[in-house]
C-alpha cells in the first residue's frame, strides 16, 4: 500500500460498472463497447429501482445513468442515493439524449462527475469511464491507506500505553517497597503508611487537588519516611528521650529521603522528593529541615504532615502507646496555625468520621 498513486498501478479493469438504462438496446451497446476495452465486471439493470440492491450487493465502482426512464428518472435515483449515508456511493456518469445547458447542470448539481450525450463516441465514453474510475480507484487507494496507518496508530499508542502503564505500575512498586522498607524501621506491619496515605489522598481531594494529583499523593505520600533507612537504630528506636545530637540525626531524615528521590522528572517520584523534604516542615516556620513558613511549604508537603501526625498520635511505636482519638485531636486543633495549614484541619476535622473508618479498616493486628 505505498505504492505511488500513478495510472500504472490502478488496475481500472478490473473494476465494477454499472449500467442503468431502461433500453435493452443501448445496455447492451454499452456491455459490448466496455467489454471490447477490457472491462470484466459489468452489470447492469434497466429497472431504476434496483440501483440501491444492487450497489449493496455489489459493490460498484461506477455508475452509468440514463435520465428519462419509468419509476424513477435519473435525477430521482441520484437524489434517493444521496440520502444513504451508510453507503459509499460511487462517481454516477450521465448518459442521456438531453444535450441540453439545463440538463446537464441539473444532472451535475444532483451528483453525476461526468455528463456525455447520446449518440455517443466510443472513445469519448471509454475515456470518460476510464478517468473517472482512476479517480475513484485512487480515492479508495488513499482510504484504505489512511485506515492501514490509523489501525498502525492505534496499535502503536495502544502498546505506547502499555508500556507506559507497565512503568508506571514499577514506579509504584519501587515507592510502595521502599516506603514499606524505611516504616519497618520502627513499626513492624507497615500499616502506618497505608493509613497516612488514603487520608493524605482525602485531604487532598477536599483541598480541591484532581483525580490524578489525588492518585500522585495516595502513591508518593508512602516515601515520606524513605530518610528513616539512613538513621541509627540506636536513636530511632530509642525509648526514651532524645539527647539534643540524637534529635539532630533524627532531623537529618527529610534530607535523606530528598538526596534518595532526586534527580527523577516523573510526576509521581518529584511529588515523593516534596512530601519526603517538607512533611516536617510547620506553618509557623519553626520546622525543618529549611524552617519554611505557610505556602512556602508545599500543599502536599502540608497534607502529609497533617495525616503523618494524627496516625503517629494515635499508633503505637517502641517508644509510646497510642493516644485517645479525642486526645489526637485535640492536638490537631491546638496546632492549628501553629505546626498545621489552617485551611486543611478545618478540613481535617470535617472529614474525620471517614478519617476513622480509614484507620479502623487497616487498624494494627492485636498484640498477643
Amino acid at each position: 500500500m505505498n505504492q505511488a498513486l500513478t495510472k500504472n498501478n490502478l488496475d481500472t479493469k478490473s473494476s465494477k460498472i454499472l449500467v442503468v438504462d431502461d433500453e435493452a438496446t443501448n445496455v447492451r451497446l454499452l456491455e459490448k463497447m466496455l467489454a471490447a476495452v477490457g472491462y470484466e465486471h459489468v452489470l447492469s439493470t434497466q429497472d431504476p429501482r434496483e440501483v440501491e440492491n444492487m450497489l449493496r450487493k455489489d459493490n460498484s465502482d461506477l455508475i452509468l445513468l440514463d435520465i428519462n426512464m419509468p419509476y424513477m428518472d435519473g435525477y430521482q435515483v441520484m437524489d434517493h442515493l444521496n440520502t444513504l449515508e451508510d453507503l459509499d456511493i460511487p462517481p454516477i456518469l450521465v448518459l442521456t439524449a438531453q444535450g441540453s445547458k439545463e440538463y446537464r447542470q441539473r444532472a451535475l448539481d444532483g451528483g453525476a462527475r461526468d455528463y456525455i450525450t447520446k449518440p455517443f463516441d466510443m472513445d469519448e465514453l471509454t475515456s470518460r469511464v476510464r478517468n473517472l474510475l482512476e479517480v475513484h480507484l485512487a480515492q479508495k487507494m488513499i482510504k484504505e491507506q489512511n485506515k492501514i496507518l490509523d489501525q498502525k496508530v492505534e496499535e502503536r499508542t495502544h502498546q505506547l500505553q502499555i508500556a507506559q502503564d507497565k512503568l508506571h505500575d514499577s514506579r509504584l512498586q519501587i515507592v510502595r517497597r521502599l516506603g514499606r522498607a524505611a516504616e519497618y524501621r520502627d513499626n513492624e506491619t507497615g500499616l502506618h503508611i497505608i493509613r497516612m496515605s488514603k487520608i493524605s489522598a482525602l485531604l487532598g481531594a477536599s483541598a480541591g487537588l484532581n483525580e490524578y494529583e489525588c492518585d500522585l499523593l495516595l502513591n508518593a505520600s508512602p516515601m515520606h519516611d524513605i530518610g528513616k533507612i539512613g538513621i541509627p537504630d540506636n536513636v530511632l528506636l530509642k525509648p526514651g528521650k532524645l539527647t539534643k545530637e540524637e534529635f539532630e540525626v533524627i532531623q537529618s531524615h527529610p534530607q535523606i529521603g530528598a538526596n534518595i528521590l532526586a534527580e527523577d522528572e516523573s510526576d509521581l517520584l518529584k511529588m515523593a522528593h516534596d512530601i519526603a523534604l517538607t512533611h516536617h516542615e510547620k506553618w509557623d516556620g519553626s520546622g525543618y529541615p529549611a524552617g519554611l513558613k505557610g505556602e512556602e511549604i508545599p500543599l502536599s508537603g502540608r497534607i502529609a504532615a497533617l495525616a503523618d501526625v494524627y496516625d503517629a498520635l494515635t499508633s503505637r511505636r517502641p517508644y509510646k502507646e497510642p493516644w485517645p482519638v479525642e486526645k489526637a485531636v485535640e492536638y490537631i486543633k491546638e496546632n492549628s496555625g501553629k505546626h498545621f495549614d489552617p485551611s486543611l484541619v478545618e478540613k481535617f476535622l470535617e472529614l474525620l468520621p471517614e478519617i476513622l473508618k480509614i484507620s479502623s479498616e487497616f487498624r494494627e493486628p492485636d498484640v498477643a
